[in-house]
């Protein structure tokens, strides 16, 4: 799911990368709109808040929201600097770093915060953290599958498939129609499961508040386990075919 990058990844790859961290993008973004009123999945509505708040001459709080998107552009940047430096050396285990960063952050988050708005210290320091936290998710999504796969954000999702929805009353060729169904089915999963995150972390939300955050740290924990015992059983497997080769050689 995550290990392979570039051409060694598959649809079934970016499928699973997809339906998987939309989910958790779904499950954040409702949880920091019911915990502290803002949306922290992504960064376009602050803008138009933060130019609001300049009109009203509310400097205060457009600052808030100007903050807001550098905790985002820092997640993506931090991410990224961590999975580069990483690849260096463990280029399979580029991805470990900046998920467990988002976990901790997730888990800490649900932790230590408490319900409240953006007046208050606590509010923001929630929305900050989780806006970090999606801008590491959607930085090393976008990176591992090449710009195919984004999951915090439905605004360019829907151009997208818009888009591609029109291009099949044009393309007739079966290798045109199969790379644009193959899209389309992609970037429906991704649509699909974030509303199905945000729709079980909101009720989900009304029992645990704002821990609801532990159940979308559990499932990139899941991921990580996943992935770690995937690579472990194709080394074990390797090891015991060649023994079994070399055992046929003698």
């Amino acid at each position: 799911m995550f290990r392979h990058q570039g051409k060694n990844r598959t649809f079934i790859h970016n499928l699973r990368l997809a339906t998987l961290l939309s989910f958790v993008a779904g499950i954040v973004n409702i949880t920091g709109v019911l915990a502290v009123k803002t949306l922290t999945t992504n960064v376009t509505g602050h803008f138009a808040f933060f130019a609001e708040e300049i009109f009203k001459q509310n400097y205060t709080a457009a600052i808030t929201f100007f903050v807001f998107t550098l905790f985002f552009l820092a997640g993506a940047f931090v991410s990224n600097f961590l999975a580069e430096s990483v690849a260096l050396k463990q280029p399979n285990l580029s991805h470990v770093i900046p998920i467990s960063l988002e976990i901790l952050i997730l888990v800490l988050v649900g932790f230590f915060g408490v319900k409240g708005d953006l007046s208050t210290i606590s509010g923001k320091c929630i929305a900050f953290s989780l806006l970090f936290s999606m801008g590491v998710q959607n930085s090393l999504v976008t990176q591992i599958s090449n710009s195919i796969v984004r999951t915090t954000h439905l605004t360019g999702l829907f151009t997208d498939l818009g888009i591609e929805l029109s291009q099949l009353f044009f393309y007739k060729k079966a290798t045109e129609r199969k790379r644009l169904k193959t899209s389309i089915y992609l970037r429906l999963s991704i649509i699909v499961f974030f509303f199905i995150g945000c729709i079980l972390g909101g009720f989900m939300y009304t029992f645990f508040e704002i821990k609801t955050l532990f159940i979308a740290a559990f499932f990139l924990l899941i991921a990580l386990m996943y992935d770690y015992l995937r690579l472990q059983f194709f080394v074990i497997k390797r090891k015991y075919s060649l023994v079994f080769l070399i055992k046929i050689d003698n």
